[in-house]
Parts: structure tokens; C-alpha cells; sequence
């Protein structure tokens, strides 16, 4: 599947039914296969049984029975597929709720449906676009096509997201990235985020690669950069 190969099968989960059949419509005039779910509950039944043929999901927030933010952890557990979550809340804990869960992107209600699709052909070209490689850096490894990530060996637990900030930093090692940058190259263009949401990342992957391994470093005032330096 090429990055906007309109063959690709989405699965829209939205409890309002006038959204859903708008969402369904313009996306199977524009060529994708369209899936739809009425709630959280259905559309983990159906990601359960139809997953293997599920290339992205636009997931509402706010639904009855379960939330989407509960069915973005649940699908997460099994899956890396790519999510776009769909909502109405505009508060920035809750975007950055979403990216801790895993979504790929978070767009806010009402939105145009052109640039959902502009959104949904970037996230698939980001996810197919991965090559068969293992790159390998300081105590590092990562399977860029399986989305994997080892530390000293063993597996590395990253959200979608700090996995393609991290990918990013690696693939520009030694420039100094100003958090414009990773927000436009990671997210897109198109996402009107805070550069708050880069930081919250970077703070999260620090983290989880500990002290002992500082490859991420700062340059105050202006961003980030990627760096192996000798590890006693």
C-alpha cells in the first residue's frame, strides 16, 4: 500500500450518527474502504475480529458505554495500527491524554473534511514508509518497519508517538531540532498543537531511556538533539 493508497480500510468510530454517515461518505467517495462503529463497545468488537484488515482508525473521545480514550488504550494493547482521535474537547491535558495513549494525531471538532483527509494520507504514508531496517545506536536498537525498540537488549515500551519523535531524532542525528521542527516533521504541518507537546514527549522518552543513557539532549532556548557519547 503506497502512502496515499486510497484502498486502505478505515474504521470510523463515532456515536453520532450524522457525523459517522458524513465521515463514511466522503471517505468512500474519496476511495477508502470505510468500516463504522455506533460506540467504544462496538468498535472494539469489531477491531477484535476485522483487525487484520484495518489500516487507521478515527476514533471519537466523548461516546457512551466506553470512552475513546479507553478504547484507545485497549486497542493499543494488541495493535499499532494508526489512530486519529476525533474531538470535542480542546483542552490540552486531553490532547496530550490522547498522544500518552497512543493516538498519531488528534484533531479537534468541527474540523474540514479535506484536511481530515490530508491528516489520514500523511499518517498513512508516515506508517508505510517504514523500510526493512535495523538501525542501530549506542546501546539502542530499532526495528524501524516492526516500530520496535530495544535498550540494552531488551524491548523498550513507547507510545506510537515517542516512537516517531525518537525515529525522527535518530534519523537527524547531531542537528539541534527546534521543537517546530519535530512538531511539523512528526505531526504535520497541519496540527495546530502547542510545542508544549513536544517537550511532554521528550520528558516521557528521557525517561524511559534513564540517566544512564543521555542521548537526548537539550540546547536551551531553541530544542533538541540526538547524540551518542561514551557510555562508562
Amino acid at each position: 500500500m503506497s502512502a496515499i493508497n486510497s484502498s486502505a480500510t478505515i474504521l470510523v468510530v463515532d456515536d453520532d450518527k450524522k457525523l459517522r454517515s458524513t465521515l463514511e461518505d466522503y471517505l468512500t467517495q474519496s476511495g477508502f474502504e470505510v468500516i463504522t462503529a455506533v460506540d467504544g463497545a462496538d468498535a472494539i468488537n469489531i477491531f477484535d475480529k476485522q483487525q487484520h484488515k484495518i489500516d487507521l482508525v478515527l476514533l471519537d473521545g466523548i461516546m457512551p458505554r466506553i470512552d475513546g480514550f479507553d478504547v484507545l488504550k485497549i486497542i493499543r494493547q494488541q495493535s499499532d495500527v494508526p489512530i486519529i482521535m476525533l474531538s470535542a474537547r480542546e483542552h490540552e491535558g486531553d490532547q496530550l491524554k490522547g498522544f500518552e495513549y497512543g493516538a498519531d494525531n488528534y484533531i479537534t471538532k468541527p474540523f474540514l473534511l479535506s484536511v481530515l483527509k490530508e491528516h489520514i494520507k500523511s499518517c498513512l504514508a508516515r506508517t508505510n514508509s517504514s523500510k526493512n531496517t535495523i538501525v542501530e545506536k549506542g546501546k539502542l536498537s530499532i526495528n524501524v518497519e516492526k516500530r520496535r525498540v530495544y535498550l540494552d537488549e531488551k524491548p523498550l515500551d513507547l507510545t506510537p508517538k515517542e516512537f516517531d519523535v525518537l525515529n525522527f531524532m535518530v534519523e537527524n542525528e547531531h542537528r539541534v531540532l527546534s521543537r517546530e521542527v519535530i512538531l511539523d516533521s512528526v505531526w504535520g504541518m497541519d496540527y495546530y498543537g502547542d510545542y508544549r507537546t513536544v517537550d511532554t514527549i521528550v520528558k516521557q522518552l528521557r525517561k524511559k531511556l534513564t540517566e544512564k543513557h543521555n542521548y537526548i539532549r537539550s540546547v536551551y532556548g531553541v530544542g533538541y538533539f540526538f547524540e551518542i557519547q561514551e557510555e562508562k
